[in-house]
């Protein structure tokens, strides 16, 4: 009897591939519309379960927030929330920040909290203010227009050098991934046994059957390459450039 695949497993969210919640700082978000001020930097605080570091501050009204912190930013800097300066940290409507700015924790709807550039390092371009939209460039390289009245976030997302800080020992790399909820390794399907993986098996290691799959596939057997659906996709595209012939 075959046993499921990791990713299968992973996708159970037991203790055993659940990030654990001592380690986490709860969930960092826009602060409510209803903020509107500036705040104080208290303390950069390290998270380790995500990629960057948390801003902790000192909001209009007495409050504690807690903030992904940009590049640059450091404890007695000030924040806008709402309205006020353009400056790195500020929370601020598209409208009102000007081309070519760089931006991070972008909401895809207004008053979400913030949905896209969350990563440490990670910054989008906005590039141009038409109407009640405003273009912005991801870190893709993708155009995507949003509305006016989604909050971002001024600079780009601090820690960009994590991944060129060295891990020198196995352990680390373990403990650090742990509070990611990710494997600190990844083995090979060919290097399994059959009853681990499709891919395993064999005199010698080789994947022994077409690695490309379907997006019909049962969810035992979707391992490997997805890019018959891409290739699709790709040849509609050209066939629509031609004309439809």
């Amino acid at each position: 009897m075959g046993k499921r695949i990791i990713s299968r497993r992973r996708g159970a969210g037991t203790g055993r591939y659940r990030s654990p919640s001592h380690r986490h700082h709860g969930a960092i978000y826009h602060p409510a519309p209803d903020l509107v001020g500036e705040g104080q930097v208290v303390a950069i605080l390290p998270d380790p379960g995500r990629t960057a570091p948390v801003a902790q501050v000192a909001a209009p009204g007495g409050s504690t927030v807690r903030i992904l912190a940009p590049a640059g930013l450091g404890t007695g800097d000030t924040v806008s929330f709402q309205q006020g300066k353009v400056d790195r940290g500020s929370i601020l409507p598209l409208r009102d920040i000007p081309d070519g700015t760089l931006v991070s924790n972008l909401e895809v709807k207004p008053f979400d909290g913030g949905r896209l550039v969350r990563a440490a390092g990670t910054s989008a371009l906005v590039v141009a203010h038409t109407g009640s939209e405003v273009t912005v460039q991801l870190p893709s390289g993708f155009f995507k227009q949003f509305l006016a009245t989604c909050r971002a976030q001024v600079g780009a997302v601090g820690g960009g050098g994590r991944q060129e800080r060295p891990i020198i020992k196995a352990g680390k790399r373990y403990w650090a991934t742990r509070s990611l909820a990710r494997a600190p390794f990844k083995v090979r399907g060919v290097a399994m046994n059959p009853v681990n993986h499709p891919f395993g098996g064999g005199a010698h290691q080789h994947v022994g059957r077409p690695s490309t799959v379907s997006s019909g596939t049962w969810p035992g057997a979707k391992v490997g390459r997805f890019s018959r659906s891409r290739a699709r996709a790709a040849r509609q595209k050209r066939k629509e450039r031609r004309g439809g012939k």
